[in-house]
């Protein structure tokens, strides 16, 4: 599918709110995460976030960016992730703190970003982070201006390889709270994209 059709896909599902929502989201989370965002999810205020999944062309396939994160002392430390981070006080609203988030992290000007939707949003109980996943494009290849504080590395993403069911496999991570859970991951880039990314 070219670049066009993939977001016009997306906007015809969003408009009509016609998302697979937390099945979805389950699908790829650790065991024992549904019981977890139930029991905790409204129990204390939580941190607002956003993400972005950025949509691009490049040698006539469709990409988006991941990042690995730089190691520091916190529960994403050294983590794959999309660009993103909280809503801060001078942000409009959450679709303007993926569009900001990405372009502190990854330099894409804000200019340039065309938001498509939003996905289903979902609770990450171990930060007490609620992310807000969004959709966009851009018209032309990025250059990307990684900010080397936040992000060790850029990992640009064939978008067609999450539908290759061969990456999908199962581990075992240590959690930031001593934890070892199990849970399935995407193998992409040679790393463990598990988690809400996944």
């Amino acid at each position: 599918m070219t670049l066009n059709q993939i977001v016009e896909l997306i906007d015809s599902k969003t408009d009509a709110g016609n998302l697979p929502g937390p099945n979805a989201q389950y699908a790829m989370s650790s065991i024992g995460r549904k019981s977890r965002v139930l029991s905790e999810f409204g129990k204390k205020a939580h941190k607002k976030s956003a993400v972005l999944i950025l949509l691009y062309e490049k040698n006539s396939k469709v990409y988006f960016p991941l990042t690995q994160r730089r190691s520091y002392k916190g529960v994403h430390s050294g983590q794959v992730s999309l660009p993103g981070g909280k809503l801060e006080v001078d942000d409009i609203d959450l679709s303007h703190t993926a569009i900001r988030e990405t372009h502190e992290e990854i330099g894409i000007n804000k200019n340039q970003i065309q938001l498509v939707g939003q996905l289903t949003d979902l609770y990450i109980p171990p930060s007490n982070h609620h992310v807000h996943p969004y959709v966009g494009f851009l018209d032309d290849t990025p250059n990307f201006k990684k900010d080397d504080y936040e992000v060790e590395e850029l990992l640009e993403t064939p978008l067609e390889n999450l539908l290759d069911d061969s990456i999908i496999s199962e581990t075992k991570i240590n959690i930031g709270n001593g934890l070892r859970i199990k849970t399935p991951y995407f193998d992409l880039h040679n790393r463990v994209v598990w988690g809400a990314t996944a």
